[in-house]
């Protein structure tokens, strides 16, 4: 089939739609936000009834680097410092003293040797 019908596959009313059918679009207002990196990133916000300022967000997830975005492109937010895994122990060392946590190891070796039956022995420092 050489031809062709130029508008096969749409219908009647298909076309692109315009301001007159979406109605008009909200008044915006365009922010930058600059990351350390020194990536700009500009969202904008749709303005309140009566035209008022939205409200705007002091910080901003730059969408290059994830890094934190602020309003300032002279002084940007400090990146997030990711804190190490900490184990369970180094949770109690937190919690506890050398002091106490010896003091505790003790009374529960006592209790588990009266349970078993064993003769105390004498812990060395």
């Amino acid at each position: 089939m050489a031809g062709g019908n130029a508008i096969r596959g749409s219908r009647v009313g298909a076309g692109p739609m315009g301001e007159a059918e979406r109605g008009e679009s909200a008044p915006r207002r365009t922010v930058d936000y600059y990351c350390a990196k020194g990536h700009v990133t500009s969202p904008s916000f749709a303005l309140g009834e009566d035209f008022e300022d939205p409200e705007i967000p002091l910080e901003w997830d730059c969408p290059r680097c994830g890094l934190p975005a602020g309003l300032d492109s002279e002084n940007p937010p400090e990146p997030l410092r990711n804190e190490p895994y900490k184990t369970h122990l180094a949770y109690v060392k937190e919690r506890r003293s050398e002091e106490e946590g010896k003091a505790l190891l003790d009374e529960a070796l006592s209790e588990l040797r009266a349970r078993r039956g064993d003769a105390p022995v004498a812990v060395a420092d």
